[in-house]
C-alpha cells in the first residue's frame, strides 16, 4: 500500500523512537569483528565521560569491535551528569560483553542494574578497571540491597571489588594531587608481557596513588614515577615516593570457581592521561589480550577525529552534552 505523501513527510520529520542514553559503534573490519567491548563511564572528577567515547570509537573503527559505551545520565534531563551516582542506562548490554572497562567512583546502582555488573564478573570474564575504580562503589542509601559489600571501604568482603576483584582498593594519594604528574617505568621483569607490546611514553597529569599490598597473583606491568611537575619532562621527586615506585598498572589471575579470570588494573586513566599514546596503547593492548587475541607488534592508537579532552576536577565535566554529541 503506497503511504500518501503528507503522512510520509511526518514519518521522515518525526523520530521513530527516543534517542537512546547511550554509543554503540559497529565496528569495522577488523581483528576485534564480533568481539563485544563495554566501556562504562561514570566518575565525577577525571573525564571518563570523555575518555570512553575515544576509546571505544578507536577500538571499532581502527580494529573491529562492536563496542558500547555507557555514561551516568540525569534522568530528568537525559543528560550527562557524572554527579548522578545512580543511574547508567543500557547495563544490560554488559550481559553480551567479551570485555569490560569501567571508569566508576562511588557508584550505588539500584540492585537490578548491579546485577548486570555483578553477573559479568562472577562469571569469570576479563575486565579492565581505570583510575577511580579501585573505589567503584559505594553504598549508603541501599543498606538493604545485595551487593552493598561491594564498597569500597567493606569489611565484610575486605576492600569490596576494589581490593578482591581488581587487587587493591582507595589507599590515598601517594603523589601531591594536581601538582605532581606520574611518569609510566616499564617492569623489567614483566617486560615481555603481552599487555606492553608497544607501550612507550606513558605519562599523565594524575597523580600516583598508593598502594598497601597486591594479591599473590598480580603480576606489576608498571610503576609509577612521581614527577615534580605536571609536564612531562619534569624531573622525578627526591626521597621516599620513588623508592620504591607504587605499581600503576598491573595483571591477575583472579580464580573464580574452576575459571581464571583475566583481570587488569590502571590507576592511571584520566581523560588527559590518554593523550600520549602509551596508556591509550596498553588500553587496546588490554581489549585484544583480554578477548583472546594476539596483540601485534604494531597497532594504531590514534583516536578517530580530534581528542582534546578537559583537565579533571571535580564538577568541571561539560554540562549539557548528550551521549550523541561524543559520537
Amino acid at each position: 500500500m503506497k503511504i500518501p505523501t503528507f503522512f510520509a513527510a511526518i514519518a521522515l520529520a518525526t523520530p521513530l523512537a527516543a534517542e537512546d542514553p547511550w554509543l554503540v559503534f559497529e565496528g569495522s573490519d577488523g581483528p576485534g569483528k564480533g568481539k563485544h567491548v563495554v566501556l562504562v563511564s561514570g566518575d565525577e572528577e577525571y573525564r571518563s565521560e570523555e575518555a570512553m567515547p575515544m576509546l571505544g570509537k578507536l577500538l571499532a573503527e581502527r580494529h573491529g569491535f562492536k563496542c558500547t559505551v555507557l555514561f551516568a545520565i540525569d534522568p530528568k534531563t537525559g543528560e550527562i551528569n557524572p554527579n548522578e551516582q545512580t543511574n547508567i542506562p543500557g547495563v544490560e548490554a554488559i550481559d553480551s560483553a567479551d570485555f569490560l572497562v569501567v571508569g566508576l567512583r562511588f557508584r550505588e546502582l539500584p540492585d537490578e542494574d548491579m546485577k548486570h555488573i555483578v553477573d559479568y564478573v562472577e562469571a569469570g570474564k576479563p575486565l579492565l578497571g581505570l583510575r577511580t575504580s579501585t573505589h567503584a562503589f559505594k553504598y549508603g542509601r541501599l543498606k538493604d540491597s545485595p551487593y552493598k559489600h561491594w564498597s569500597f571501604n567493606s569489611k565484610e568482603w575486605d576492600g569490596g571489588f576494589g581490593r578482591q576483584v581488581l587487587g587493591e582498593t582507595w589507599i590515598n594519594h601517594h603523589g601531591h594531587h594536581g601538582k605532581e604528574s606520574t611518569r609510566g617505568v616499564l617492569d623489567e621483569a614483566n617486560a615481555g608481557h603481552p599487555l606492553l607490546t608497544g607501550v612507550e611514553d606513558v605519562w599523565g597529569t594524575t597523580d600516583v596513588y598508593g598502594i598497601k599490598k597486591l594479591p599473590e597473583d598480580a603480576k606489576v606491568l608498571i610503576h609509577g614515577q612521581v614527577l615534580s611537575t605536571m609536564e612531562p619532562d619534569s624531573a622525578p621527586v627526591e626521597g621516599k615516593k620513588n623508592d620504591p615506585m607504587m605499581p600503576v598498572a598491573w595483571v591477575r589471575d583472579r580464580k573464580v570457581g574452576d575459571k581464571t579470570q583475566k583481570v587488569i588494573c590502571t590507576t592511571m586513566g584520566a581523560a588527559d592521561d590518554f593523550v600520549h599514546p602509551g596508556l591509550t596503547r596498553f588500553v587496546v593492548n588490554s581489549a585484544f589480550w583480554a578477548t583472546g587475541l594476539e596483540v601485534p607488534k604494531e597497532l594504531n592508537v590514534e583516536p578517530v577525529g580530534d581528542y582534546k579532552p578537559s583537565a579533571f576536577g571535580f564538577n568541571k565535566f561539560v554540562k549539557g552534552k548528550k551521549p550523541a554529541d561524543y559520537r
